[in-house]
């Protein structure tokens, strides 16, 4: 039987260990803040989703890499021909409803003038200025056409050009994968898997009352009552979060170009080690950096450590779960990798506030960015002499 190679890097695996105070980062529908029972423990929870966002905000506004999730890409072409192009009103309105009703994908044109994709399109930033070139290329077939009014209207457009446009991507779309049944060959595999943060201790919400004060009726003197009462809720707590990105898969969606494969996975680690949701940013300003940071090179799968934290831990005899926390993650790695007996740990490292050495979780680094910059060369040394073998 042959012997699996342990030393060939395919999983970048992220921890972060971070403290948040008094703050509501996902929301469910009815303003709460999403929990979980967890090691028969109400925990605070923020969605995959949520946090994915952020980090994608994060890598766009940091790498210039910009994406356009929307059912509105006709509307977004009308805006730019309007705006920059200087087509009349109504042709450039009824050149985006040509967009929308134009590809593959189904289309709804009901009272709205603008018509939107049945499915939203996931797209290059750039793939609006594609598709106001299109429509400049076939200006005088839309000058000669009629409004999309309902479904069964036929965009002049070409739909193999639209459905091109549609298919392009991005550094991030390779990162995070996309979703595009209708258009044959758009869909992209995501190279990242995040998992929902949650705390590592049992946490309560808790309301906030609030009132407002009309500021014309204070002048007045009237301080009998207020213009609007009202509560939310918030929690706190130190959060466990985890993501991996598969080195493969990213590699694949990039046609195996290694150099940008490196690019997006170091890009992807800052900005999922720094990121953090926006949500209540205003009343809260919950901005902190996560106390510990942990990346492990892995060959064989991804190894999350929430199990570490299924017990809850306890806060300390001065309180807070912050050091606890830390000690309970390295205590677990350690556990784990020797279960494992070492097998699939390609290189692993670690930054954070301790000043303790925490055993188990690899060569200590000063800084996040030697962190990331430790662990995206062992991966792509790893990958580079497995290529060259």
């Amino acid at each position: 039987m042959p012997v699996p190679d342990r030393t060939t890097a395919r999983f970048l695996d992220i921890h972060v260990v971070q403290s948040v105070p008094f703050a509501n980062l996902n929301r469910d529908d009815n303003n709460s803040v999403k929990t979980l029972r967890y090691g028969d423990t109400e925990r605070t929870r923020v969605s995959s989703q949520s946090w994915k966002r952020a980090v994608r905000e994060y890598y766009q506004d940091n790498f210039g890499e910009q994406a356009l999730r929307t059912r509105r890409i006709g509307a977004r072409v009308t805006r730019l021909l309007k705006d920059e192009h200087d087509w009349p009103a109504d042709l450039a309105q009824r050149a985006g409803q040509h967009i929308a009703a134009g590809s593959s994908i189904k289309f709804e044109a009901k009272d709205s003038p603008d018509v939107t994709t049945n499915a939203m399109v996931y797209v290059p930033e750039s793939a609006v200025a594609e598709l106001a070139a299109l429509a400049e290329h076939h200006r005088p077939a839309l000058e000669n056409a009629k409004d999309i009014k309902k479904s069964s209207d036929k965009s002049v457009l070409p739909k193999d050009a639209i459905d091109a446009v549609l298919r392009s991507r991005n550094g991030i779309i390779n990162l995070f994968g996309r979703m595009l049944a209708e258009v044959d060959d758009a869909g992209v595999d995501g190279a990242v898997q995040v998992a929902h943060a949650l705390t590592t201790h049992g946490t309560d919400v808790e309301l906030d009352y609030f009132s407002a004060v009309d500021d014309v009726t204070s002048a007045w003197g009237d301080t009998t009552g207020s213009a609007h009462m009202g509560h939310a809720e918030f929690s706190a707590g130190v959060f466990y979060r985890y993501a991996t990105v598969d080195l493969a898969d990213l590699a694949r969606n990039l046609s195996d170009d290694h150099d940008a494969a490196r690019e997006l996975a170091a890009g992807f680690a800052e900005a999922f080690i720094l990121s953090i949701p926006r949500a209540k940013k205003t009343a809260t300003a919950p901005h902190t950096i996560p106390d510990l940071a942990h990346i492990a090179v892995r060959s064989d799968r991804p190894l999350s450590y929430a199990a570490a934290f299924e017990q809850p831990v306890l806060s300390r005899d001065h309180g807070g779960y912050a050091a606890a926390s830390r000690a309970a993650l390295a205590h677990y790695a350690t556990a784990a990798n020797k279960l494992l007996a070492g097998r699939g740990t390609v290189a692993a490292a670690w930054a954070s506030l301790e000043e303790k050495d925490l055993t188990g979780l690899g060569t200590r680094v000063d800084s996040f960015p030697g962190l990331i910059d430790t662990a995206v060369e062992a991966a792509f040394t790893a990958a580079s002499a497995k290529a060259g073998a």
